[in-house]
């Protein structure tokens, strides 16, 4: 399966938990071997426009922090891009899913999702779309975006029990209809991470559900990293979502 990714994502760009030296590392160490990489590029001045206000855009620009985060917005872009003919995953930072129209917090700066949902729309690539989120945190930013518009619908998957947990994601793929759904794909919510639900296997039905709802939609699917904090069980869980996704 194609990876998208780019060495600029080794980068300690902030002291914070999704920049911390060693998170990523521990990700392409176990996902390596099984994938493609795929190098990322910026996303352009008119996509992240089409997601953040001016004022906002500055702001980021003032922290420095630009660079890294229209990196990873782009890397969203193509694996979003990707992801209409093949499963695709973006091995991407920062994370985006706190970042609305205007402000952002919890470790984001730019919506990746929302700029990659956008692209897509206004390049006439889709018409639908759907969001699962399933990060420990609700993706407030997504919703702040994306949640007014009728082409596409977000969920948040917010139970603390497992079983009810992969319940809801099953019985929202069942229904899910949309030429591409992208995972807000957060593994904070791992047992062995701040949220302490879901097991590995987890991440791996999760990946399959999706695949199987994009097939059966004769649509596509993509990833995007967001959260996931424990670098010993981080990589495994990125590994398992990648291989639901490709049906191994």
């Amino acid at each position: 399966m194609k990876v998208v990714f780019h060495d600029d994502f080794y980068q300690v760009y902030t002291m914070d938990p999704a920049a911390e030296e060693g998170r990523i590392e521990a990700v392409v160490e176990v996902i390596g071997p099984h994938v493609t990489l795929i190098p990322a590029q910026d996303a352009s001045d008119a996509d992240i426009e089409a997601v953040h206000t001016p004022r906002h855009i500055d702001y980021v620009k003032a922290h420095g922090l630009h660079p890294i985060a229209s990196l990873a917005a782009g890397g969203a872009i193509l694996a979003a891009t990707i992801g209409l003919t093949e499963p695709c995953f973006a091995l991407i930072r920062p994370p985006g899913h706190h970042a609305s129209s205007n402000s952002s917090w919890g470790f984001c700066y730019y919506n990746n999702m929302a700029v990659a949902l956008e692209h897509l729309r206004l390049s006439g690539m889709i018409q639908t779309a759907y969001v699962l989120d399933i990060d420990l945190h609700y993706g407030d930013g997504t919703v702040n975006i994306l949640g007014k518009k009728d082409y596409v619908k977000i969920h948040n998957l917010g139970t603390e029990d497992r079983n009810a947990y992969m319940k809801e994601v099953e019985d929202e793929m069942e229904h899910c209809i949309a030429d591409i759904i992208g995972i807000s794909a957060g593994f904070d919510n791992h047992q062995q991470d701040w949220g302490g639900v879901l097991a590995t296997e987890d991440y791996h039905e999760i990946g399959r559900l999706v695949r199987v709802a994009a097939e059966r939609n004769d649509g596509g699917c993509f990833a995007v990293l967001e959260g996931g904090y424990n670098h010993k069980v981080l990589g495994h869980n990125v590994l398992a979502l990648i291989q639901g996704m490709s049906m191994e």
